[in-house]
């Protein structure tokens, strides 16, 4: 495997992230949350959500799941991305 490092699966999930933070509206401000709330929510820091958007960090399983718990999904949902879009980039 040439692509020992996870770094396009990281990019994906990081993408699916921001994607589905992006969705959901922040009734106060009629914008979409922040990553800094999506943090607050999960119970995690910006500066983490920011690095798991960014594909940049190797994230626990844990925190994922409270990602997915706050943005009101499942776990499967959070995978749920198209790697093929990122091979292509790639080749």
């Amino acid at each position: 495997m040439d692509n020992d490092d996870f770094t396009l699966e990281k990019k994906a999930l990081g993408n699916r992230v921001q994607e589905l933070r992006l969705k959901i509206i922040d009734p106060s401000s009629n914008n979409p949350i922040s990553q800094e709330e999506l943090g607050l929510r999960a119970g995690t820091a910006k500066k983490t959500i920011g690095e798991i958007e960014r594909g940049v960090t190797n994230s626990k399983f844990e925190t994922l799941l409270m990602i997915s718990k706050a943005l009101n999904i499942t776990i499967n949902e959070l995978f749920h991305f198209d790697m093929e879009k990122y091979k292509a980039k790639r080749e």
